[in-house]
């Protein structure tokens, strides 16, 4: 019988001093912690999709370059003429394949914070460098206080969520074309949000050598299907698909993303009622006592408690039957704040009415 191996004497001390991503049971709530579009596929749709997978052939590997579903993903997110895409098992693996390129001794990554968690989470994991520049209290860009950082830390990749996760908020165009301007490695601008921003930096790609336009499905309502892409110069995605794992993308994704973006309308339907809801669900947040909420361009708010222990009033929305994001467990600037998903008008109606028993204590 082999002798014991003690954990820390294999494991990196980066790796075991995180902490593993955590996604909460969302069994019998009203489910507004995720981002996800809660809206499915009309019967008669879901019956032809489920006809197109009958001749798969699941016994073979799947096409590792699939030429046709890349021509639907440049069509549908307005990808400029000569620029290329490398395909992610969700943007997940766009964020891990771009650091797993650049990593290495003193390398550094930049970002923004608070920002999409899994920047710093992958950097880390992969031993590299990762620096956060505190946002502005309105969580604005801080212009002087990024640029100090990008002369000082020299990053071989800064990224910007645009819109932001968890604020909502979009960075000023001027900010982030001068971010790009100054910054002496890759630029990726994480449009995960773009059904919903209606602003994009897609069409800006051929002005700038550094720069890359990541995307997801997830949020347009194709979540489950884990996949993301990322737009760029050749010559760049050329040797990031170096690192890329063969058959990243599934034969199931392949179809059923084809499939479905050969019908966007449906989710350019749903994601414009989103939209209206994200309108009057702000607006409610907005006039509730104790409650400010702040200005989203996601399917999500992000809003901030007064007066009452966030941690308390989570509570008391997942006793009233809503299991939403606590962002204050964070710490710093978002203390006191919550986040919610956009959901459809009961959800969001059941939302409001756990939140107003939560903060008033019943």
């Amino acid at each position: 019988m082999a002798a014991a191996i003690a954990v820390e004497s294999l494991i990196r001390p980066e790796v075991r001093a995180l902490s593993a991503y955590h996604v909460a049971d969302a069994v019998g709530y009203v489910k507004l912690d995720a981002m996800e579009n809660p809206y499915t596929w009309p019967e008669a749709m879901t019956a032809e999709w489920l006809e197109r997978l009958r001749s798969l052939p699941l016994n073979r590997y799947p096409d590792p370059s699939p030429a046709g579903l890349k021509t639907l993903l440049r069509d549908s997110n307005g990808v400029p003429p000569g620029m290329d895409l490398l395909l992610g098992n969700g943007s997940d693996e766009i964020i891990q394949m771009l650091l797993m390129a650049v990593a290495g001794p003193g390398v550094k990554v930049l970002a923004p914070e608070p920002t999409f968690v899994m920047y710093r989470q992958i950097a880390s994991t992969l031993g590299l460098e990762f620096v956060g520049v505190p946002l502005a209290a309105d969580f604005s860009m801080d212009m002087p206080a990024m640029a100090a950082a990008i002369a000082e830390h020299k990053p071989a990749l800064v990224f910007l969520a645009y819109p932001n996760n968890p604020t909502g908020n979009l960075f000023e165009r001027a900010d982030v074309e001068a971010i790009v301007a100054l910054t002496p490695g890759l630029v990726v601008v994480d449009e995960a949000y773009a059904p919903f921003a209606e602003a994009s930096f897609m069409e800006d790609l051929p002005r700038h050598g550094n720069l890359l336009v990541m995307r997801t499905l997830s949020k347009l309502g194709l979540a489950g299907l884990r996949l993301g892409f990322l737009a760029g110069p050749p010559s760049w995605l050329h040797e990031l698909d170096k690192v890329r794992m063969p058959y990243n993308i599934n034969v199931l994704t392949q179809a059923t993303v084809e499939f479905a973006l050969e019908r966007l309308p449906v989710f350019e339907e749903q994601t414009a009622l989103l939209r209206q809801e994200r309108a009057a669900l702000f607006q409610a947040l907005q006039s509730m006592p104790g409650i400010t909420p702040f200005p989203s361009r996601a399917n999500f708010i992000l809003f901030r408690c007064e007066g009452v222990a966030a941690g308390d009033v989570f509570d008391g929305i997942k006793r009233g039957g809503v299991l939403i994001k606590n962002s204050s467990s964070a710490g710093g600037a978002l203390s006191g704040c919550l986040r919610v998903t956009v959901g459809k008008p009961e959800e969001n109606r059941r939302f409001i009415s756990a939140l107003e028993q939560a903060i008033s204590g019943r």
